[in-house]
């Protein structure tokens, strides 16, 4: 069975740092672009980050861009999401999501959900 499992989440205080890790199994990612999303309470799910598993390009939302860092680990079919300088407003369930084909960062353009990691930054 095909799955993403996060890790990694927490309590924060503000400036402090996290990092999530995404563990993939059931398949190899060597084509796909993996990516981490977020969702506040009453808040849409937005993307955060994108990294191309085989060429390991990556592309950030302007919100998180120079405070956040996303990799992966070709050998452990791992992805990962730094997180530096947290502020409160990053308070949000993490998601980490595969897609399979095409572009674009939007939610419906990824197809596969880890089941999320939560993200509390205290101010």
């Amino acid at each position: 069975q095909v799955q993403l499992v996060e890790s990694g989440g927490g309590l924060v205080q503000a400036g402090g740092s996290l990092r999530l890790s995404c563990a993939a199994s059931g398949r190899t990612f060597s084509n796909y672009a993996m990516g981490w999303f977020r969702q506040a309470p009453g808040k849409e799910r937005e993307f955060v980050a994108r990294i191309n598993w085989s060429t390991s390009t990556t592309y950030y939302a302007n919100a998180v861009k120079g405070r956040f860092t996303i990799s992966r680990d070709y050998d452990k079919n791992r992805v990962y999401l730094q997180m530096n300088s947290l502020k409160p407003e990053d308070t949000a369930v993490y998601y980490c999501a595969a897609r399979y084909s095409g572009s674009g960062d939007s939610k419906g353009s990824y197809d596969l959900w880890g089941q999320g990691t939560q993200v509390t930054v205290s101010s």
